[in-house]
């Protein structure tokens, strides 16, 4: 791999990681309506699963499973339903004043972090359709993967950190009056990115 295409891998992944996804949609929730703990422990779970992910597409699993409709399909419905059930409870919940509500705590927040982006299949179509095109079989493919994967979990940290400041901000902006929309609002973008996440297809 050379230091173009290593390059150009880092600038793809950047733009792709600012697009608003179900990870970006499950951080800005959480930072919104719970503070920068509750964001920054999603974050790392995220990057956990997608480190997993590369784990995966360096044996050549993540492919086997994008070949299997039925597999895509149930992991599909089950991202898809966590994140409609976390949006729901956000919505239909009681919030509490942001000077008084509790964060919730950085373990739980990383465990669901994992599961949004583990059961996302837009994760494993990338993993599967777009890291190729930036890998030379002649080489190492093991060390490139390594490589690459290391490079994406940094870029993807900074990004997602960057919408967990961004909401925090808006957070203090908004005042202690306005604990119940931004719940609101945090339960929504779930429904969103869970609505996103039902028309995703492997082919």
């Amino acid at each position: 791999m050379t230091l173009e295409t290593w390059l150009a891998f880092c600038a793809t992944e950047t733009v792709l990681c600012f697009i608003p996804g179900p990870a970006v949609l499950f951080v800005v929730s959480l930072a919104l309506a719970r503070g920068a703990r509750s964001g920054i422990g999603a974050t790392l779970g995220i990057l956990l699963a997608n480190a997993f992910y590369f784990a995966l597409s360096a044996t050549g699993v993540a492919a086997a499973i994008v070949a299997s409709n039925g597999l895509f399909t149930a992991l599909r419905w089950l991202g898809t339903g966590y994140l409609l059930w976390l949006g729901l409870r956000m919505l239909l919940s009681r919030a509490e004043p942001l000077a008084t509500a509790a964060p919730v705590p950085v373990q739980r927040s990383l465990l669901r972090g994992v599961v949004v982006q583990g059961a996302n299949p837009k994760a494993l179509l990338f993993f599967v359709a777009l890291l190729p095109q930036f890998i030379n079989p002649a080489g190492s493919v093991g060390l490139q993967i390594l490589v690459l994967g290391v490079s994406s979990v940094v870029i993807e940290f900074f990004v997602l950190l960057l919408y967990v400041v961004l909401a925090v901000r808006a957070r203090q902006v908004a005042g202690t009056r306005f604990a119940g929309p931004l719940e609101r609002v945090g339960g929504g973008l779930l429904l969103a990115a869970g609505a996103r996440l039902a028309l995703v297809r492997s082919h």
